[in-house]
């Protein structure tokens, strides 16, 4: 049997770990995408093989893009979310996505491990903008993205779940401008 090699690189933060997807990660993506409450603002719910599906699409963007979403850990191990760049048909432009885990809120994980991948993506991909899109209602990913420097841009109609709006991130311009 031939299996597919992707290099997918190991980002490290303080307290987090971003890593290739493996087998391992599914029951993780199936329990969130099981849970209407947690997953409605990333398409869910999802079926079982639904899930599935769409764990096998984010491994398999990671081969046709060269970048796509990390499973995040803290260093002890525990699993929290996932966190990337992504970017289907039908998208308007790559987006920095994010979602954790049932019990995993409210720790900033989701922010450090953001900030990392816009960090990447800037820095190593050369990307020299990233969006955000966010259902209505979504109170918690506005928040983030606020708080990560984005700014409501516009809505549109995405090709999968309707209107979402799109909050645009600071370029890696403005990221080091207000470092300084």
């Amino acid at each position: 049997m031939t299996v597919l090699s992707l290099d997918i690189p190991v980002l490290k933060t303080d307290r987090l770990i971003l890593r290739a997807p493996e087998a391992r990660d599914f029951e993780n993506v199936a329990a969130f995408f099981a849970d209407a409450d947690r997953s409605w603002g990333f398409g869910g719910p999802l079926s079982r093989n639904e899930a599935w599906r769409w764990f096998a699409s984010l491994i398999g963007h990671w081969a046709l893009h060269g970048y796509g979403f990390w499973m995040v850990d803290t260093h002890a191990g525990e699993p929290v979310g996932f966190v990337g760049i992504w970017s289907p048909e039908g998208w308007p432009e790559p987006e920095l996505g994010w979602v954790m885990y049932a019990g995993t809120e409210g720790k900033g994980y989701a922010r450090e491990a953001a900030e990392e991948a816009r960090r990447y993506a800037y820095a190593v991909l050369g990307f020299e903008t990233l969006s955000s899109n966010i259902f209505p209602g979504n109170e918690r990913s506005v928040a983030l993205a606020e708080r990560m420097g984005a700014r409501y841009e516009r809505s549109y109609d995405n090709v999968s779940h309707g209107t979402e709006h799109v909050y645009r991130h600071p370029g890696p311009d403005e990221l080091t401008a207000g470092a300084a």
